[in-house]
């Protein structure tokens, strides 16, 4: 467990392994220990994960006001410095990719390639008021997960994974979302949210990038990653099937083996004229 100061505030973080940096950045209701199934897939090929709980989240300490979003990658910026990492890859799904493209067009030096699942470039009306019902519902536990949870997943994870809802359901509301500390980092974290729109600054980044969309995205419709691939130069764009908003989870193999492939290819493949 290792954790350094920004602007005051204790942030959280950890190293695995040994290799080429491989910076995750969680989804809004993630922390460092939501990557623990993933992280042998993460380090093979020969890479060092990097797992940071964002302000307010996990065990970082909780923030005293609102802040714009912007502000977790000047955080990253601070960390990578505090590490002595100059550039690394970047992993972000939802909340932790519009970071990673916060990262991306604030401080471009730092990405040396970037997988980005279930983003946007921007926070529009409709998210805002998706994000407003979910600050609304805060002080009814049950009511908080009935509004967040269910548009995270698929119908057809739900049909699936059934039982295992049910039992997250009685988890979630028993902890997590009876816990006025977590639930005030939410909103704050939320609130942050509002503030993403990199829309004019996306032709800043000049890495490797790779998108990955889903079907049933319910929070970030697959729109919002065309646009991406069509204004982030030379990205590519991966559509899962019958998937939702947390892809990695309803697919763990297979997004794996897309986002691997592509975090551990390193050099170009040119086709015989």
């Amino acid at each position: 467990m290792s954790s350094f100061v920004f602007r005051g505030k204790t942030v959280h973080y950890q190293i695995k392994g040994e290799g080429r940096p491989l910076l995750l950045l969680n989804g809004i209701m993630m922390s460092t220990k939501s990557w623990l199934p993933f992280e042998s897939a993460f380090q093979s090929g020969g890479n060092q994960l990097l797992l940071v709980d964002l302000l307010d989240q996990g065990e970082s300490q909780a923030m005293d006001e609102a802040y714009p979003l912007k502000l977790q990658a000047d955080m990253l910026d601070a960390l990578l410095d505090h590490l002595g990492i100059p550039a690394t890859a970047v992993f972000g799904t939802s909340y932790g990719g519009e970071v990673a493209l916060n990262l991306a067009v604030h401080y471009p030096q730092r990405v040396s390639k970037m997988v980005l699942a279930n983003t946007v470039a921007r926070t529009n009306a409709w998210l805002k008021e998706i994000g407003e019902a979910w600050i609304m519902a805060a002080d009814k536990p049950e009511a908080y997960y009935n509004t967040t949870i269910p548009v995270i997943y698929s119908p057809d994870f739900y049909d699936r994974k059934s039982d295992w809802m049910k039992k997250r359901k009685e988890l979630l509301v028993k902890t997590a979302f009876s816990n006025p500390d977590f639930l005030a980092r939410m909103e704050r974290l939320t609130r942050s949210a509002e503030s993403h729109d990199v829309r004019q600054m996306l032709d800043i980044i000049d890495c490797p990038v790779l998108l990955i969309a889903s079907s049933q995205d319910h929070i970030t419709p697959p729109e919002e990653q065309e646009y991406l691939a069509q204004h982030i130069k030379g990205a590519q764009l991966v559509m899962l099937p019958k998937t939702g908003h947390a892809a990695f989870y309803e697919r763990p193999d297979l997004f794996v083996s897309i986002m691997m492939g592509f975090i551990n290819h390193h050099d170009r493949i040119v086709l015989p004229s």
